[in-house]
């Protein structure tokens, strides 16, 4: 993905850089700790292995992602949040879940909360 080069003010840029249904799930899953592709592919209901490649290629690009790759057989690359920018973009991650959980409490959405584990 390319980033503009003209632009209204800098979140049109980060906006450009997390936009779209998986990114900032990835991002999110990956406050986790360092992962797997498999492990991620798996931790991310409904989406495919390509999307999940694709996205992470333009979070590394962008750098709130970077990987490290083990050698042997069979191949095994980690995922992680980089300093200070993944961490970072996690931040405003984290006011947006908080604001969703709000939303959901507010239409009385507790019991799906617990059921997923995300209040107890």
């Amino acid at each position: 993905m390319k980033l503009r080069h003209q632009f209204t003010c800098p979140l049109e840029l980060v906006h450009d850089m997390i936009k779209g249904k998986w990114k900032p799930i990835i991002l999110w899953r990956l406050r986790l700790g360092k992962t797997s592709l498999s492990k991620l592919e798996k931790d991310i209901e409904g989406i495919s292995q390509k999307m999940l490649l694709e996205h992470l290629k333009e979070l590394i690009e962008f750098g709130f992602v970077d990987k490290k790759t083990y050698e042997g057989y069979p191949l095994h690359v980690d995922y992680f949040l980089t300093k200070p920018h993944g961490e970072r973009i996690l931040e405003a991650l984290k006011i947006m879940q908080q604001i969703g959980i709000d939303y959901l409490l507010e239409r009385d959405q507790e019991e799906e909360l617990r059921k997923r584990g995300i209040i107890s």
